[in-house]
């Protein structure tokens, strides 16, 4: 009796806020590497904190993908010239919030798009058109920590990440 007390108590608290994208099962986070492991280099190439100074989180502006989907729907030879250092996926073309990284970010080079604005952006893709697809909650919750321990890595303050005009809407 205790227990569905305190059980109604938990849930009159959270009121009448809907869940936003539908249950999830927290057995998907498990099959998914840690956001660690997600950043870590080629042992032969160095980070400095110093190299990277912001994050930009921007939208694929597609329903489904991965990294060499990405690529070819943009016309490049291969997933290797796509801009961006990350690509998160959601559910379709890759494990809902897999964290894919790109050669530019295993070489540590600036994204193209960057150049001229900042070159030291880490620029993070997620697949999502936020007009038919918008971003699983398991992909904001990774997209989220990403963003935390890059910008506790590299000293990244928070008015240097940037998120979409209509990010957690």
């Amino acid at each position: 009796m205790v227990s569905i007390g305190i059980g109604a108590i938990v849930l009159e608290t959270l009121g009448n806020r809907p869940v936003s994208a539908g249950a999830f099962s927290l057995s998907q986070y498990y099959d998914l590497d840690g956001i660690e492991q997600e950043i870590s280099y080629p042992s032969k190439i160095f980070q400095f904190a110093d190299h990277w100074n912001s994050v930009k989180v921007t939208y694929s502006g597609t329903s489904a993908g991965n990294i060499k989907q990405l690529a070819a729907i943009e016309g490049l030879p291969g997933p290797g010239n796509i801009d961006c250092h990350f690509v998160i996926c959601n559910g379709s073309g890759g494990m809902d919030g897999q964290i894919q990284k790109s050669i530019k970010w295993l070489r540590q080079w600036p994204g193209t798009s960057s150049v001229g604005r900042n070159k030291n952006a880490i620029i993070i893709r997620l697949v999502a058109d936020r007009n038919k697809t918008y971003p699983t909650e398991i992909q904001i919750s990774r997209t989220e920590a990403l963003v935390d321990t890059l910008s506790r890595k590299f000293n990244i303050p928070p008015k240097a990440i940037t998120y979409p005009n209509n990010w957690r809407q």
